[in-house]
């Protein structure tokens, strides 16, 4: 009989041969054991399943599937969460990584906080080399109890990586699956705050590697990065340019039609979606997190406290 862990890491993989060993280590480091990872390899044609093989021979909470096409990532991400079975689940970045804490310390706020549907810790920017070059000052307000204020936060306010949280898996599956238009991100995960509050962990515990191969950089148009969720959207004449940012406004709307909301709760939060797309539509692009002044912190290495890194030549 095969006992099923508490926690799926599920990990969608393409073409990621110069990180993915480092993530790998960091994950299988965490001090909380009860997991699987799910790799996903999204038929990538680098070392990425030789990489893949060497630490599934070597670890047997992971399980390694590779895709004989590529699906493009949104299918990818919510191919690799149907495959997991844990009552938690966790997207995690082959090029990220992950104090040796961050699963243990988000579990615990979980279970501490029956409430509470996404437990994510503090995250800072690091380079190809690991270095943090930006900490993040997390703002929003995800964990009031009301959902339109919620909503209303994710709308409004820059910041936060919590799509890759630790969530309660049967909340996740109540909500639509990712898609592939221009921010479908953050449509996502404001589906998943309209069902219940999150929880920031205040440790610094996840650190988001910004290189020229990131997915964000290598595509910088937003024809780019839709294709590269979905291969499909690349065609301009079945997905103009008016489709994609469409789809993006009406995720919203979808996304409170389908949450579990009072008709009040769902009014408010429909009054706040005609305030954030006439802003929008004046021009008002939004605050970037990248356009405040760095949150003061005290200088660290993260070899300190990323599994694998242990060392390492400073």
């Amino acid at each position: 009989m095969t006992t099923v862990p508490r926690l799926s890491v599920g990990l969608p993989v393409y073409n990621g041969e110069d990180y993915l060993a480092e993530a790998l280590d960091a994950l299988l480091g965490q001090t909380f054991e009860d997991f699987e990872l799910v790799i996903s390899d999204n038929a990538s044609s680098d070392g990425t399943e030789e990489i893949c093989r060497t630490y599934l021979a070597k670890d047997s909470r992971i399980r390694y599937l590779r895709l004989e096409q590529n699906i493009g990532a949104a299918g990818n991400h919510n191919y690799v969460f149907g495959q997991c079975r844990g009552e938690l689940f966790k997207w995690g970045s082959h090029d990220d990584l992950y104090g040796r804490d961050l699963l243990k310390r988000c579990v615990e706020a979980l279970d501490e906080r029956p409430s509470v549907i996404l437990a994510h810790v503090h995250n800072a920017v690091i380079d190809g080399e690991g270095n943090v070059t930006y900490p993040f000052d997390y703002r929003l307000e995800t964990d009031s109890p009301r959902a339109p204020v919620r909503f209303r936060s994710l709308l409004f306010e820059p910041g936060g990586d919590d799509f890759y949280g630790v969530m309660r898996a049967d909340v996740l599956r109540r909500v639509k699956p990712h898609d592939s238009y221009h921010h479908a991100d953050r449509t996502f995960v404001a589906e998943i705050a309209l069902h219940g509050p999150f929880h920031q962990v205040p440790e610094l515990l996840y650190f988001r590697r910004d290189h020229p191969g990131r997915a964000e950089r290598a595509n910088p148009t937003l024809r780019k990065r839709c294709a590269n969720l979905d291969p499909k959207r690349a065609d301009k004449l079945r997905h103009p340019m008016v489709r994609l940012l469409g789809e993006y406004v009406l995720g919203f709307v979808g996304a409170i039609r389908r949450a579990p909301l009072s008709a009040a709760e769902r009014t408010e939060c429909y009054r706040y979606l005609l305030e954030w797309a006439t802003s929008r539509a004046r021009g008002g692009g939004g605050e970037r997190i990248e356009d405040r002044a760095p949150v003061d912190f005290q200088e660290f290495s993260i070899d300190d406290i990323v599994a694998g890194r242990e060392g390492r030549v400073r």
